[in-house]
C-alpha cells in the first residue's frame, strides 16, 4: 500500500526542485520506490540514520543529493531537509538540521 509524501516546508521542495536535472531524475525515481515500499526501502537507495531519521540517496553525473525524511503514523512520509553534497561526508550542520526538524515532527 502506497504512502503519502509531504515536505516539511515549501523551501525544502524548492531546494529539491533546484537540483541538477540528473540528480532530480534519480530523486524522482527513488521517491516512487519510497512511496511504494516505505520503510522496506534499504541501501543503496535509503539508509536509516537513527532516531526515526532516514536519508534518500539520489545521485547523478553532476553530483550526489541527500533528502532526509521520517515516517509518521498513517503511512505519511515527510521530507524534512534536502541538499546536494559537496564533500564525501555529510556535513554535521545538514544532519543536525534534519534531526531537529524530524524531532519536531515526530514529537509533535
Amino acid at each position: 500500500m502506497a504512502s503519502e509524501l509531504q515536505y516539511f516546508h515549501p523551501r525544502v521542495l524548492a531546494e529539491v526542485e533546484s537540483w541538477p536535472v540528473d540528480i532530480l531524475a534519480d530523486y524522482a525515481r527513488l521517491v516512487e520506490l519510497l512511496v511504494e515500499y516505505g520503510p522496506s526501502l534499504r541501501l543503496p537507495h535509503s539508509r536509516a540514520l537513527g532516531e526515526g531519521l532516514f536519508e534518500l540517496r539520489p545521485r547523478g553525473r553532476s553530483g550526489i543529493g541527500r533528502a532526509f525524511y521520517c515516517f509518521l503514523v498513517g503511512k505519511r512520509i515527510v521530507i524534512v531537509h534536502a541538499f546536494v553534497k559537496k564533500t564525501q561526508q555529510t556535513p554535521d550542520k545538514e544532519l543536525k538540521l534534519a534531526r531537529r526538524r524530524a524531532k519536531e515532527f515526530l514529537n509533535g
